[in-house]
């Protein structure tokens, strides 16, 4: 059972704001001006403002992103990013002053990392990757369009496509 005990009503800071991102809800999330005017206030007392996958159009939408260097899920992040006036980075993960945005789940995990990095330096980062046995290993080169073969990137882009660009 998942119980949520707070709404966002009852945050009035945070040190670190973390965006997740998804697809529909991600998009629905972006014309969401209670939320956008939130994350406006919220990022008033962060230390880190940062999102992960496509929470960066979210971020984005805020106008927080302006002229920052950003990066996002692969799904139209070039495209995304540039609407939001953010400069697109092809990067698993970008700091910019404050804000950090991953490109997707597993670099948000990457992205997390060096922000305990930035906190705690080195030896305590290499402490929690222990912790959590983090040494990726995955079966393929691929997860990036550059990467996958380029069928699989074409039908990932249609697939996405039929249910985002309507909105989008």
């Amino acid at each position: 059972k998942i119980q949520v005990d707070s709404s966002i009503d009852d945050v009035k800071k945070l040190d670190i704001l973390v965006i997740p991102g998804g697809a529909r809800e991600t998009f629905m999330a972006t014309v969401d001006t209670p939320l956008l005017n939130w994350i406006r206030e919220i990022d008033k007392t962060t230390t880190y403002t940062t999102s992960v996958c496509t929470g960066s159009w979210i971020l984005g939408a805020t106008g927080l992103l302006k002229g920052k260097n950003a990066t996002s899920n692969w799904y139209r992040a070039e495209e995304m990013m540039k609407f939001y006036g953010a400069n697109f980075k092809e990067e698993r993960w970008v700091k910019d002053g404050k804000y950090w945005t991953s490109a997707g789940v597993t670099a948000g995990m990457d992205m997390s990392l060096a922000i305990i990095d930035d906190l705690m330096g080195r030896r305590y980062t290499e402490g929690v990757m222990l912790d959590l046995e983090y040494n990726p290993q995955p079966p393929y080169n691929a997860g990036t369009p550059k990467k996958s073969e380029p069928i699989v990137a074409d039908m990932m882009l249609e697939m996405y496509d039929m249910f985002m660009l309507p909105m989008i």
